[in-house]
């Protein structure tokens, strides 16, 4: 049997353990790779920050972003740009890097599509509480 003060410490690691994946992330900050947008069925779900999902927002999903970050996201083919906030996690699809909800996809000219091809540079990040 472990003693108490190993098994207190292994237990504050494997609480904080979800946390290291959030790498930290500072205005500036790109990132690239493909966009999808989320399937109109999933209008008024929870999302992960407990927002609403509303297609008609300029919001997005993340898989690793703090939710609150705001970031820009550009159609490398066509240069358009779009400003979004990360409420929710994901795409869960491999090679996919940010869901968009259905006005930002279409502001950025992917709905026909359906995927494009995205520069993301980060705008702001939520302070961490705490700090």
């Amino acid at each position: 049997m472990l003693n108490k003060s190993l098994t207190a410490g292994i237990l504050a690691i494997l609480m904080l353990l979800p946390f290291a994946a959030f790498a930290r992330v500072t205005p500036g900050d790109t990132l690239s790779g493909k966009a999808s947008y989320y399937n109109d069925s999933l209008h008024g779900r929870k999302t992960a920050s407990g927002e609403i999902y509303d297609k008609t927002a300029m919001t997005a999903a993340h898989k690793r972003l703090p939710l609150g970050t705001r970031v820009r996201v550009t159609n490398i083919k066509t240069g358009k740009s779009i400003k979004v906030k990360i409420n929710d996690r994901g795409p869960f699809i491999k090679g996919r890097i940010i869901d968009l909800s259905r006005r930002a996809a279409k502001k950025l000219g992917i709905i026909k599509k359906g995927v494009a091809k995205v520069k993301v540079e980060i705008l702001s990040v939520p302070k961490r509480r705490g700090s």
